[in-house]
């Protein structure tokens, strides 16, 4: 079988797995879903993002599901993951899929799959998507019902939400000059929809399904021109997002990048502190320790969970959670979307620095002086398969005591092998949607962390 959902959604390589008859075996499956959904009737809706071949693949998605007698909301042009997710929910559908690898390498394409509530698919939802795969027959006919097919003005939906939950007047009378990288993805022209023309550089804003041959991801590692951009304008600070728009990474005003873990805590600290709101907090396994200490300062229940934002979506959907998130760029705020969505948390930074008057940088040394300096970085590692399970048997079990010199304090396997030390800790695991060995590390000192990462990446 071709077809294998991981973290979130299944994603292959275009023309190699993935092809247009092992798009229709997804398809055929999720159609099996959304048919047994107690709003079938409304029918689904279908989005996508700006990769080779993306607008080509949702039509025929939709045509299977048609063919299924699935009523079907195609988007009209490309759209983010979360205005799908929230068209999906306003209109009560069964459910609704986006095609798009998200951040991954250009060759990758994908097919994400929405719930009704308007967020990923819960983890029993696509293991029933996946039961259905071996009894489908690969040559079932498909016969287009062209008039169950509506193409729709997702986008706009969308930016309308946008300006009911943001004061876009403060942030527009803020005088903040702003750089948005879309990274070539299906964001690119919400923020200019959003904000006078005077306050947006814009970069990558434009299709290029090669995405100039980088991952579409909002890292240091993918961003190095357009911080030479950023420093030639002048300009407050930096948005930018990943392929489909719901992750996020920011530049503060000297250039420097402001990863998700600090703007996880801003953004918490913000919601309780100055907006007086209340609820639980959940975060997976590889975001950073301060969230920890903020919780216990206000008192609030924080859940731990595994990696991927499904597992955030799941608690979103079932428990009073203000906010939850993940490390690589995916914020969710329950009052917004159960849903992750790097425009929504970046135009919400802005309105925090508008309302605090203080800069990105403050922000952050605000939380330093309060929570003391962390630092953080990832390593993912493509390497042999032999050096990848070598990697992950010596950090199996516990069995480390120090890490780079540095005695252990903690372990828990919870997902992949996280290790504490003083001042820090260590994550190794595999990802979920590529072939890569993640290595995750903060620490008190940037020294720290590389010097962890790198012994880690000698394992075995």
């Amino acid at each position: 079988m071709q077809v294998k959902f991981g973290t979130d959604g299944w994603r292959a390589i275009i023309a190699k797995e993935y092809t247009y008859d092992n798009l229709k075996l997804a398809a055929l499956a999720s159609g099996k879903y959304f048919l047994s959904h107690p709003n079938r009737a409304n029918g689904i809706c279908v989005g996508y993002d700006t990769r080779f071949m993306s607008k080509e693949f949702a039509r025929f998605t939709a045509e299977v599901l048609s063919s299924m007698g699935l009523k079907v909301f195609l988007s009209n042009s490309f759209v983010s993951t979360p205005a799908v997710s929230l068209y999906t929910r306003e209109h009560k559908l069964a459910g609704g899929v986006v095609i798009t690898a998200s951040h991954n390498p250009p060759i990758y394409n994908g097919f994400k799959v929405k719930a009704s509530y308007g967020g990923p698919a819960h983890p029993e939802v696509i293991d029933e998507i996946e039961s259905y795969l071996p009894g489908i027959d690969p040559s079932t006919p498909v016969e287009i019902a062209e008039n169950l097919i509506v193409m729709t003005d997702i986008k706009s939906e969308y930016v309308a939400y946008l300006v009911s939950k943001l004061d876009m007047k403060l942030i527009r009378e803020s005088g903040l000059k702003i750089a948005h990288n879309a990274m070539y993805g299906a964001g690119q022209d919400i923020v200019t929809r959003l904000l006078d023309e005077s306050m947006v550089n814009c970069y990558h804003c434009s299709v290029n399904p090669g995405f100039d041959g980088i991952n579409p991801e909002p890292i240091p590692q993918y961003i190095g021109d357009f911080v030479e951009f950023f420093k030639e304008v002048e300009t407050d600070v930096a948005i930018i997002n990943d392929g489909d728009a719901d992750r996020i990474g920011m530049l503060d005003e000297k250039g420097e990048f402001v990863d998700s873990h600090k703007l996880f805590a801003i953004i918490l600290k913000y919601l309780v502190e100055q907006k007086g709101q209340r609820g639980e907090v959940a975060k997976t396994f590889a975001l950073t320790d301060v969230i920890d200490r903020i919780c216990q300062k206000h008192e609030l229940k924080m859940h731990l969970l595994p990696v991927g934002f499904k597992y955030v979506s799941r608690l979103m959907t079932t428990n009073d959670i203000l906010i939850g998130g993940e490390e690589s760029g995916g914020i969710g705020i329950t009052s917004f979307l159960p849903e992750r969505d790097g425009v929504y948390t970046g135009l919400l930074m802005l309105e925090i620095m508008a309302r605090r008057q203080k800069t990105l940088t403050g922000l952050v040394e605000e939380l330093y002086d309060e929570y003391g300096f962390f630092s953080y970085n990832r390593l993912d590692m493509r390497v042999a398969e032999s050096k990848k399970q070598a990697i992950i048997a010596a950090a199996a079990g516990g069995k480390l005591t120090s890490i780079a010199g540095f005695p252990v304090t903690g372990f828990s396997d919870l997902d992949g092998f996280k290790y504490h030390f003083a001042g820090g800790w260590l994550l190794i695991r595999a990802s979920g949607t590529e072939p890569v060995l993640r290595i995750y590390c903060e620490a008190d000192s940037t020294e720290k962390v590389e010097k962890v990462l790198a012994f880690a990446s000698k394992l075995g």
